[in-house]
């Protein structure tokens, strides 16, 4: 087990089946807010990709795919990390204009996923992607998107407040930007983490930008593949989460690379060997449309707005002994 938040005094507001229904009521809502705040489509996707694709997420570049071979043709497939190429891929094929875009449910597993209050081997968020042109490719078209998002939350948790009234969240749609240089210039001697602790326990909502890139102390704030966000047009929404008492991701999204951040990014995380990869080459000649997305945790957001302690309370996964005996001693009931 990873480091376990101990909440003090924790009992859940709604009783497992109260929270099972609560999930599915969120899920359908929340849902119907984003598609429509982004115009967005619902489609089909897929659990496993082949990794000559190139279409799987690397996310750090060290966690381990699942993978298995397929007896029928010999090849191998690997569960999705997440969509983040793939959607792209999708909207090229689907033959989508500016202004549209898709969402889908994506199920992964992360076996290198350190196991705590909001981490879990299994993830599910929705993932989300929507054609843009070249003059949407700016600061300015990433924060209204960023508060459309953050206003369907809030929204949705005002309906959930109203179909369970024992639920008392509380949320601001009062986003606050900072980059992540900013955040080290503001507090040099936290780390990454306690910046964000810091600067969200402040401002309760934040979206925290510019992920992935060598900071001026030559430490890097998170890491972040290089083939897909572009690292000065991207970010995490962060809320307060008051029973845990810790900066709250639930999104991580950002405007997509083109190819010339992409090529510069590709050199900066020395992975050179993926321009021969077909989406990376398709990218690299423009032949993919310019697209920003993201994916937003569906586990994360039914533990955010159903005041819950820990994310085993809102999924179905599989724990060490340290946790299920912590979790228990707190008053914490795991799926």
């Amino acid at each position: 087990m990873s480091k376990f938040i101990q909440p003090n005094n924790y009992k859940p507001v709604l009783s497992i089946y109260e929270t099972q229904t609560a999930i599915g009521f969120l899920k359908h809502t929340f849902e119907r807010e984003l598609s429509s705040a982004l115009n967005l489509k619902r489609v089909s996707a897929p659990l496993f990709v082949e990794p000559k694709t190139g279409l799987n997420d690397n996310l750090n570049g060290v966690e381990r795919p699942v993978s298995f071979d397929i007896a029928e043709n010999g090849a191998t497939a690997e569960v999705v990390h997440s969509l983040a190429k793939w959607k792209r891929m999708a909207l090229y094929k689907y033959n989508f204009s500016v202004g549209e875009g898709i969402y889908t449910d994506m199920n992964a597993i992360r076996r290198d996923e350190e196991m705590d209050n909001l981490h879990s081997v299994y993830v599910d968020q929705w993932d989300w992607e929507k054609i843009i042109d070249r003059q949407m490719r700016n600061l300015d078209y990433l924060k209204s998107t960023v508060q459309k998002i953050v206003d369907a939350i809030c929204n949705t948790l005002e309906q959930i407040k109203l179909n369970y009234p024992a639920v008392s969240t509380t949320l601001s749609n009062d986003v606050s930007f900072v980059t992540t240089q900013e955040l080290e210039d503001m507090y040099p001697n936290l780390t990454p983490k306690e910046r964000e602790n810091a600067y969200v326990r402040e401002h309760k909502t934040a979206f925290i930008m510019q992920i992935g890139d060598t900071l001026k102390s030559g430490i890097k704030h998170d890491g972040r593949a290089p083939d897909y966000d572009d690292w000065s047009l991207n970010g995490d929404i962060m809320f307060w989460h008051d029973i845990l008492g810790c900066a709250f991701e639930v999104s991580s999204m950002g405007i997509r690379v083109d190819a010339q951040s992409l090529d510069s990014q590709l050199q900066k995380a020395n992975c050179n060997e993926r321009r021969s990869l077909e989406f990376h080459r398709m990218l690299l000649n423009n032949e993919l449309p310019l697209t920003m997305g993201g994916g937003i945790g569906q586990s994360r957001l039914c533990m955010l707005l159903l005041q819950k302690a820990h994310i085993g309370e809102v999924q179905v996964s599989v724990w060490d002994d340290d946790t299920i005996n912590s979790c228990k001693k707190a008053g914490i009931t795991l799926l």
